[in-house]
């Protein structure tokens, strides 16, 4: 086909779509992205996952646990500039193990980093983990890479000296593991503020046409706004299914350059991020969970403005329970795209979902998505 062939068709596309504009305005600032969620709209769509999720209301803290119920392949993605994480070296694809048993996401910038020792315990009592084969009462590894964000400052009691909440909150969340959790102010998301808006935990999920099903699990605590300037409408809203977010559609989706709308004031270094979970049941290799969790970054672009900054902490991690087996050949890079780019949105979705789902904290004055006008 040359390229006069493609541009007559084009032009005749275009002029067909201006016959049959029959749409009203409204109709055509309504949400338009098309597919299916799974039956929860969660995480927990993917065959294998379980999540877990505890706050400590006085602290204004909490971990979410992320649960694989057998050893699952994973990679993970740093993009902020100021992360605080565990493991996830390991997770590089010359190393050693090439599957974790948990991924824990908590609050408490580094002092969150305690929520994967409580884990990696409550696991090695019952036997679960890497092990190199060691004689009696030698115990195995569990592998439980971590990510935290920043919600020190937001008005709870952090005067915990040497006992932080954060194991025993992860073995809470971990003891509790079910396929259905709460949206908003819970689990890790439970101090978070996305922006000026109060922040929280979200979760998405969607199934392609033949059955492969990726799900996002997000803690929002972004310097960015989730939301137009001067607007109700997520940045997110293009990827939009049904009404899970509010549903007003795109309409006013417009900035400035220098427009950050709702973003946080004079946001400091370390205090800001989006962690992140995305599964898959689709058998993929520990490179191809790599190339996953790269694309799905953009899923954070599409949600949150700006993103990636020098003050915030974005992680990405990428879980494959293998329940799905795809053919090797030429159309395995195209599925691995497909996958790459389906978690791009769903992560986006999972973002607003958190935020919109978010409520404030009792008696205090915190501005919500909901108490928008």
């Amino acid at each position: 086909m040359n390229r006069r062939t493609v541009l007559s068709g084009a032009l005749l596309g275009a002029t067909a779509a201006a016959a049959s504009g029959s749409a009203t305005a409204k109709e055509a600032h309504m949400p338009k992205a098309k597919g299916r969620t799974g039956p929860r709209n969660l995480i927990t769509d993917v065959a294998g996952i379980r999540i877990g999720q505890a706050h400590d209301a006085n602290a204004r803290t909490g971990v979410t646990a992320i649960l694989a119920e057998t050893p699952a392949v994973a990679a993970v993605d740093v993009r902020g500039g100021g992360p605080a994480g565990r493991e996830t070296d390991v997770l590089k694809a010359e190393n050693l193990v090439q599957e974790v048993d948990a991924i824990v996401l908590s609050g408490g910038s580094v002092y969150g980093l305690a929520a994967a020792d409580g884990i990696a315990a409550w696991m090695g009592m019952r036997g679960r983990g890497y092990g190199m084969g060691g004689g009696a009462g030698v115990p195995p590894s569990p592998i439980v890479p971590s990510a935290c964000l920043y919600d020190l400052a937001n008005g709870g009691d952090k005067q915990w000296g040497m006992d932080t909440p954060y194991r025993r909150l992860a073995v809470e969340a971990l003891e509790g593991a079910s396929d259905t959790f709460v949206l908003g102010t819970a689990g890790a998301g439970y101090g978070a503020q996305a922006g000026s808006l109060k922040g929280g935990t979200g979760s998405a999920s969607a199934v392609t046409s033949d059955g492969w099903t990726v799900g996002a699990i997000a803690a929002v605590n972004s310097v960015g706004s989730v939301t137009a300037p001067d607007s109700r409408q997520f940045w997110a809203a293009p990827f939009e299914i049904g009404s899970e977010f509010g549903g007003l559609g795109t309409d006013q989706l417009s900035a400035a350059h220098e427009d950050w709308g709702r973003a946080k004031f004079a946001p400091r270094p370390r205090e800001n991020t989006t962690i992140a979970v995305v599964a898959t049941d689709v058998a993929l290799s520990r490179v191809e969970c790599q190339r996953m969790a790269i694309m799905a970054q953009d899923g954070l672009s599409r949600a949150v403005r700006p993103a990636h900054a020098p003050f915030d902490g974005d992680t990405v991690f990428v879980l494959s329970t293998g329940k799905i087996t795809l053919e090797d050949g030429p159309a395995r890079n195209i599925a691995v795209s497909r996958l790459g780019n389906i978690a791009a949105d769903v992560l986006a979705r999972a973002i607003a979902r958190g935020v919109y789902e978010a409520t404030a904290y009792d008696g205090s004055a915190d501005k919500t998505w909901k108490g928008l006008v």
